[in-house]
């Protein structure tokens, strides 16, 4: 299979350039890299082999299997760009790497008797060189046309990734899912920084204090998963802690109290699910952070 499909990466970004360069890696051909810059699809190339230009439809024309690597918003306008000046032939096989869209975003070139998926990696890339680095081991989220399914998934696997399956309609939870992981991630320890900045420490300062504790706190989830990983003062049950919290919230940061209130309530379904506290002392705490007991 490797040695008899040829690629056409569209999008020579820092996903599109590292996907290429495995494929190349694995034994598929890469006959071309289209960009809307030529040096941009030249310094693709660089990695991934083949001819660099700026006509998608022609790149797109020369491969059997054309992977769409552009901006999420220009996925669907390349699509049908490239379907309008003939570039998809019947049989072609066409990909896109958004986590959010779906195969709608490919229509045209269905109805041009391409078959269309997607393979998303749930990871994040610096730049190209940590993107090589970092899909291989990475999971995969595969949708795509029931035909291909196989085959979609067998090239996640030639990339080193490890595929699962979403449903088109599941397509915004699952990227939603990743931006809570990811995202939100770096928004929660933006709000720690605000919390310790309001003491007089420098983010600098705050990362340097709070990051060993971050630290462990991944390490103990990829071990052990999240329930497991629950320690503090909701999974002891120590509601006078907790009052304390929301003093201290509602006095210095009281923009952040509901917030506190929501991830506490959540927080505290983890400490009932791991058994680590009585449902009394559970119950007491939920009525604390809804407001119903003073804290």
């Amino acid at each position: 299979m490797a040695a008899t499909d040829r690629f056409a990466i569209l999008g020579p970004g820092k996903a599109g350039t590292a996907v290429g360069h495995l494929l190349r890696r694995a034994g598929y051909e890469i006959t071309a890299v289209a960009g809307r810059r030529l040096d941009a699809a030249r310094q693709a190339v660089s990695y991934t082999g083949g001819t660099a230009t700026t006509d998608f439809a022609q790149a797109a024309h020369g491969a059997d299997c054309i992977l769409i690597t552009t901006s999420d918003d220009a996925i669907e306008t390349v699509c049908k760009a490239v379907s309008a000046a003939g570039g998809f032939r019947a049989g072609s096989k066409v990909l896109h790497t958004s986590g959010v869209g779906g195969l709608d975003i490919l229509e045209t070139a269905s109805r041009r008797g391409a078959r269309v998926g997607c393979i998303h990696p749930i990871q994040t890339f610096a730049d190209t060189e940590s993107a090589i680095a970092k899909i291989p081991g990475s999971t995969f989220g595969v949708t795509a046309d029931e035909d291909i399914l196989p085959w979609a998934d067998r090239v996640v696997e030639d990339l080193g990734g490890r595929p699962f399956h979403v449903s088109a309609e599941d397509k915004p939870l699952y990227h939603a899912a990743a931006c809570m992981a990811s995202n939100y991630l770096v928004t929660l320890m933006y709000l720690v920084e605000e919390v310790y900045g309001r003491m007089g420490l420098s983010r600098e300062d705050a990362r340097r204090a709070f990051w060993p504790l971050v630290r462990g706190t991944i390490a103990n989830l990829e071990s052990k998963g999240s329930i497991l990983s629950l320690t503090g003062p909701i999974a002891r049950g120590d509601t006078g802690t907790v009052g304390k919290h929301l003093r201290g919230f509602r006095k210095r940061f009281p923009e952040l109290t509901k917030l506190y209130r929501e991830m506490g309530l959540f927080t505290a379904e983890i400490a009932g699910r791991k058994g680590s506290v009585t449902e009394g002392k559970l119950a007491d705490i939920r009525a604390m952070l809804k407001g119903g007991r003073k804290g």
